[in-house]
């Protein structure tokens, strides 16, 4: 008995003629483009009888077979978990995610998740694509950073907002207190893969994945300054990696960061990284207006920030 379900789709419109082969699996089996990309490289697709590369470029007549896994055994239990909901909708719920809670389940965190306490709230009304294990979870941020986060409630809304952040026209603003003084705005553009010696981190890395991180300072302190961020792309500790590459790593980073004499003394304000998403704004995808939602900083947050305008570190 074959566990996988089959789908073959031809190249016939004249708008899929000439794409690459990852977009048109994307659009043909409904999934986003990085889960047709992640189907290419496992084999699971091939073109005119032959294995496909995701870069082919399709030609008119074309035939794409697709196999997709069938719907893992859902493990995840929904929990009755107060959430901060921001915005929702129909189609799209946003949340201002807490330090501390992880989004996804992972080994070693099965429950409180961001993804239980979405099951509990949204019942049945969450998209599918991205599997049982993420289910609504379009983007996600660390477990140690707050803010915002976008959830989608079906598959049309999932597929939207993920082309929007492929197209970069879903913006994501974060803020962050880093060390030292940075005096004008400035853009890192640094590929980022997994750590060479260190797997558990992610690096600069030459050949990575592109990633390109907007900053501009908001106020300056005796020896840190709080900074906006604009993610142009959305990569794994991207903020994190990128300002600690500049000279600039976030107060309470413990994994890219530097101990500081402010952490020592106030320990009881830092529940991970002085990093929050502070604005999201994404075309809404049933009826194409922008949507903008902001969330303020953490209690935390803000009561570092009064000890530091204070002069005290």
């Amino acid at each position: 008995m074959n566990s996988n379900r089959n789908i073959r789709a031809s190249v016939s419109a004249s708008e899929d003629i000439g794409k690459r082969a990852d977009v048109f699996v994307s659009r043909a089996a409904e999934i986003t483009r990085s889960s047709a990309a992640a189907l290419i490289e496992k084999g699971a697709v091939s073109v005119n009888g032959r294995p496909c590369a995701k870069s082919y470029k399709t030609a008119g007549g074309d035939v794409f077979e697709i196999e997709l896994p069938e719907p893992e055994i859902c493990e995840v239990e929904p929990e009755d978990i107060p959430l901060s909901v921001v915005y929702e909708d129909e189609d799209v719920v946003v949340i201002n995610k807490p330090q501390g809670m992880v989004v996804h389940p992972a080994p070693g965190h099965r429950s409180g998740t961001l993804v239980s306490a979405l099951m509990y709230y949204c019942k049945d009304s969450l998209s599918d694509i991205n599997g049982v294990i993420r289910p609504g979870i379009v983007h996600r941020i660390d477990r140690d950073t707050s803010g915002l986060l976008a959830v989608a409630k079906n598959n049309d809304a999932h597929l939207a907002l993920a082309a929007q952040l492929e197209d970069h026209t879903l913006s994501r603003v974060y803020y962050a207190v880093v060390c030292g003084h940075i005096r004008e705005g400035g853009t890192v553009d640094a590929p980022l893969a997994r750590h060479p010696s260190d797997r558990q981190k992610m690096a600069v890395v030459k050949g990575g994945r592109e990633a390109i991180t907007h900053y501009e300072p908001v106020e300056e302190f005796s020896q840190f300054t709080l900074a906006r961020m604009r993610l142009e792309t959305g990569r794994t500790h991207q903020i994190r990696v990128h300002m600690a590459h500049i000279g600039h790593p976030i107060l309470g980073d413990p994994v890219y960061g530097r101990p500081t004499q402010f952490e020592k003394h106030h320990p009881s304000l830092f529940k991970g990284q002085m990093l929050h998403a502070g604005q999201l704004s994404f075309i809404h995808p049933r009826t194409g207006e922008r949507v903008t939602v902001e969330a303020p900083l953490p209690e935390n947050f803000e009561a570092a920030l009064e000890l530091l305008r204070r002069g005290i570190n």
